[in-house]
């Protein structure tokens, strides 16, 4: 991975408090935890139900978004299975991809790497084939538009049966080619990353890259299970570390990368204030933390309304942790590291002009 170094050229104590918003706004990032389904606006929820002739439980958008009330990770999970089951077409999945690219690429997003969740469609009797090609359809066009570099991860359900995760795996494998990793959502409790543990180890047999879901509702011991079973090399949230400290030096150490969900914490009562939120200890114990937007639609904003009002809440995040978060998003990614300098060279650019009073 990329050196974590700041570049001496750089004086963050030159760069305004009143200049951050724009910062936020301009600095490129990368979105290392999306979930695909969970970009869903109830507008476009409604449009494919009445493409695809489909009558929702809910009379109107307002009543939809009204509904978004939730009170834990399970009764957002309703909700959200409830709002994909619109999902039929190549195309369907094709317009929910474009809809969150345009948005993340008006964030400042120059890389995306969106999770998904083939089994909440298959076992609707959607063919595997027909989600991987309609979201893979959107990535190619994000670069050839609007120069955004997008790449998938299959998710297995960590509620359903290893036995189920295999079939998917099976299923995946003749489109092996477009996806570079597998990673682990849906409900943490009760379900540790052991129950996995020959599925993944399938998968890094394939080279596929392999993340999980741990510390968010789950406790630190399912962050310590998937590293040393699963062999993630993300931890996805992850903000629970911060109760081990054995766990937090650890992962600073082994430079094991965060994507942290600020908004996504705060929604499904992780945290109930964001100013309590860990981030800013992660950051100060040197770990790799990143912001995300996890399930977008559903948790209040995109990746800049996550940054915006993270730092809104903790004054004590400036300049410095904005750049230090957007250089951590980079070294994060499962991209080539020429790729990552010249991202870096132009997140440098932004904070650089910035110290010297220059047009950002």
């Amino acid at each position: 991975m990329t050196s974590s170094a700041f570049p001496p050229a750089i004086d963050f104590s030159a760069i305004p408090r009143a200049q951050l918003p724009l910062l936020l706004a301009r600095m490129p990032k990368a979105e290392l935890h999306l979930h695909i389904e969970g970009s869903l606006e109830p507008e476009l929820i409604f449009k494919l139900a009445q493409r695809n002739g489909l009558t929702l439980a809910y009379p109107s958008v307002a009543a939809l978004r009204a509904a978004y009330a939730f009170t834990d990770l399970q009764s957002f999970l309703d909700i959200y299975y409830a709002g994909a089951s619109v999902l039929w077409k190549e195309e369907d999945f094709f317009d929910m991809a474009w809809a969150y690219f345009e948005r993340a690429h008006a964030d400042g997003v120059v890389h995306a790497e969106l999770f998904f969740d083939p089994q909440t469609h298959t076992e609707r009797g959607v063919p595997f084939e027909v989600v991987i090609r309609g979201l893979h359809r959107a990535c190619t066009q994000a670069q050839a538009q609007l120069g955004l570099s997008a790449a998938l991860i299959l998710c297995f359900l960590r509620h359903l049966s290893e036995d189920e995760a295999f079939k998917t795996l099976e299923e995946a494998l003749p489109h092996r080619a477009l996806f570079i990793g597998v990673g682990l959502d849906s409900s943490e409790r009760g379900h540790p990353p052991e129950k996995f543990a020959r599925v993944f180890a399938r998968a890094r047999e394939l080279g596929l890259h392999a993340v999980a879901h741990a510390g968010e509702e789950g406790p630190p011991a399912y962050v310590w299970s998937a590293l040393d079973v699963l062999h993630a090399e993300r931890i996805d949230h992850g903000v629970r570390s911060v109760e081990d400290p054995t766990l937090m030096q650890r992962l600073a150490v082994e430079r094991v990368p965060l994507t942290v969900c600020p908004l996504s914490n705060l929604k499904l009562r992780v945290v109930h204030d964001l100013a309590d939120h860990p981030l800013p200890q992660l950051l100060e114990a040197g770990l790799v933390a990143t912001i995300n937007a996890d399930d977008p639609a559903y948790f209040g904003g995109y990746i800049l309304k996550n940054f915006e009002a993270t730092f809104a809440a903790l004054p004590q995040l400036g300049p410095q942790e904005a750049y230090q978060l957007a250089r951590n998003s980079f070294e994060a990614s499962f991209v080539a590291e020429d790729q990552k300098q010249r991202w870096l060279a132009a997140l440098d650019a932004v904070f650089a002009a910035a110290a010297q009073g220059g047009a950002i």
